[in-house]
């Protein structure tokens, strides 16, 4: 199921891990120009040596296939998808109590 079902399925609410973030860096072949960004949300753009990198922050698994999917939908050629952050989130309702 993609992440747009299960959103629609919860009822429009959103669901996410608690406790971690990841961040994904994921290079694609060319140099996407700025156009591409709206499809990118949320994700930094950098392109160079015929090599565009995407970086950010990724929800959940469902999340990151989407990303893939969208790349893939583009006809983009994918070169690589790394983790290259899990940290801790603070929980701050456990603060406000």
């Amino acid at each position: 199921m993609d992440y747009a079902q299960r959103t629609l399925e919860s009822g429009g609410t959103q669901r996410t891990r608690k406790g971690t973030r990841t961040v994904y860096r994921i290079v694609v072949r060319g140099e996407l120009s700025a156009r591409y960004a709206a499809a990118f949300e949320g994700m930094e753009i950098e392109a160079a040596s015929g090599r565009t990198t995407l970086t950010g922050e990724v929800i959940d698994q469902p999340h990151l296939h989407g990303i893939l999917d969208r790349i893939n939908g583009l006809g983009i050629e994918l070169v690589s998808v790394l983790s290259v952050a899990d940290e801790p989130q603070i929980d701050t309702q456990s603060y406000l109590q």
